[in-house]
């Protein structure tokens, strides 16, 4: 098993999908983090949405399967839906088992980060991420532990930060608006700032997880104790942000922001943005969820604010 390490997450699956033979296209969750789909369209590399679950709030696995077995795909990329971590190791070892030359990303990024390999995860990479927003945020950062079968090289890029705020302005007024996203390639993508040698970034990722867990355990308390029951998420989705599902989400929303707070609402539904398919599953959990923040941006006090406003809302 190699261990990879780039300027970020995104880079780490470009330089994987730059340097693949196959160029068949990739099945990816439709309520993926944009920058993915647009990592691939930077590869030239096609991809399809597939729905996710309303059991698992995951990637539909019957549904992907199903398209496994009708057409050739080079890959498939699963994601964490708020960094869930259950892994479906089964479906992995099937899809490797019907399909040994299709390549498996479990990504991660929104996961806990894990600092050894897991040895029960049947994905062929296991990517993490340390980058803005994640559970351990050093605002850099992405390593993956990969099988040694995969040959990888980091890709050279040029980069301009304007060009990745562009992009950024881009795909987010795409999804704002809901209309089709159509991609410019420019110089968005950063692969060649320099990255930390492992044991120290390792080192990095230990001492700011243990600060960030205790501080998202105590705001986490505040919600789960002032909040009804019957909106909050499972507690097993509750790490990377605190996530409740209500009928008035925009209302609620409007009313967060007036008062000078914050909260947020991913992740919507790509495959009518930036593909032709239909998510009816990703469109109605994206209707319905507000993620409320729970990391070092946030106060205790502001956590009671929000569940105050929340409140007052519902009744």
């Amino acid at each position: 098993m190699q261990i990879v390490q780039a300027p970020r997450a995104s880079a780490v699956i470009y330089s994987l999908l730059v340097n693949l033979k196959n160029k068949s296209p990739w099945l990816m969750p439709a309520n993926i983090c944009p920058i993915v789909p647009i990592v691939f369209l930077k590869a030239r590399i096609p991809f399809k949405f597939v729905d996710i679950s309303v059991m698992t709030l995951h990637m539909d696995l019957d549904q992907a399967e199903a398209l496994i077995k009708k057409h050739e795909f080079g890959g498939l990329l699963y994601a964490h839906t708020y960094g869930e971590a259950s892994t479906p190791n089964e479906f992995f070892k099937s899809i490797k088992n019907g399909s040994p030359e299709l390549t498996i990303i479990d990504d991660r990024c929104l996961c806990v980060p894990a600092i050894e390999l897991d040895l029960a995860n049947k994905a062929d990479i296991q990517l993490y991420s340390t980058g803005y927003a994640k559970i351990v945020d050093l605002n850099f950062g992405g390593y993956a532990f990969m099988r040694n079968n995969i040959h990888y090289q980091p890709a050279p890029l040029s980069f301009n930060p304007q060009d990745h705020e562009d992009v950024e302005k881009s795909y987010k007024y795409a999804v704002s608006q809901q209309v089709k996203f159509i991609y410019q390639d420019s110089d968005w993508l950063d692969t060649e700032s320099s990255v930390l040698p492992w044991s120290d970034y390792r080192q990095q990722i230990e001492t700011h997880l243990a600060k960030s867990l205790e501080h998202r355990t105590q705001l986490n308390q505040v919600y789960a104790t002032l909040l009804p029951d019957e909106i909050q998420l499972p507690n097993a989705f509750q790490t990377w942000r605190f996530n409740i599902c209500v009928k008035n989400k925009q209302q609620i929303l409007k009313t967060i922001f007036s008062s000078g707070l914050f909260a947020s609402s991913h992740y919507a539904s790509l495959a009518n943005i930036m593909d032709e398919d239909k998510a009816p599953c990703a469109e109605d959990l994206v209707q319905r969820v507000i993620n409320l923040f729970n990391d070092h941006h946030f106060t205790l006090d502001q956590a009671e604010q929000v569940c105050k406003i929340i409140l007052e809302s519902l009744a």
